[in-house]
């Protein structure tokens, strides 16, 4: 919240991030998927699995995240675990746009982008509904966070 002083929140230490983050993926495997998303709920953000291609190999590489809806799209924060810095994701995603994104209800292709002006306000003020302390959060960063806004992109189909 505006004014909402970062000593009103408490980020685990790096190690501890890093661990969770490799546990979930390995459940979200070992489960084959039935473990790890889930939607989002009135007051509460959903989890997706993000894939993307890495920007000098274009190797695979997925991370499960946090995300609220926007009719269509879906809208995640590239936050870093509250670090500085952006995620190798986000990286990945403005070299390679073109991503899928795994939902409870199936898989979904998508293009990257980054939200601005106004179209950034209203979404900021959407996952401030779910993270109340998202402002005090955000500034534990030196930078801004960016707001990922993942739109839908359907591949043309080949008529024989």
């Amino acid at each position: 919240m505006a004014g909402e002083s970062t000593s009103e929140v408490r980020v685990p230490p790096r190690w501890f991030v890093r661990t969770a983050w490799g546990l979930h993926r390995r459940l979200y495997r070992l489960t084959g998927g039935r473990l790890g998303l889930r939607r989002p709920r009135a007051g509460s953000w959903g989890m997706l699995r993000l894939t993307t291609s890495g920007r000098s190999t274009c190797r695979e590489h997925s991370v499960i995240l946090a995300y609220v809806e926007d009719g269509p799209n879906v809208v995640t924060l590239a936050m870093n675990g509250w670090s500085d810095g952006d995620p190798a994701w986000w990286l990945n995603l403005q070299a390679h746009p073109d991503a899928t994104v795994d939902l409870v209800d199936g898989d979904r292709l998508v293009r990257a982008r980054a939200a601005h002006g106004h179209e950034r306000d209203r979404l900021w003020a959407r996952w401030r509904e779910v993270e109340p302390h998202l402002d005090a959060y955000a500034a534990l960063r030196s930078t801004e966070t960016v707001l990922v806004v993942l739109e839908p992109r359907y591949e043309p189909t080949h008529r024989e």
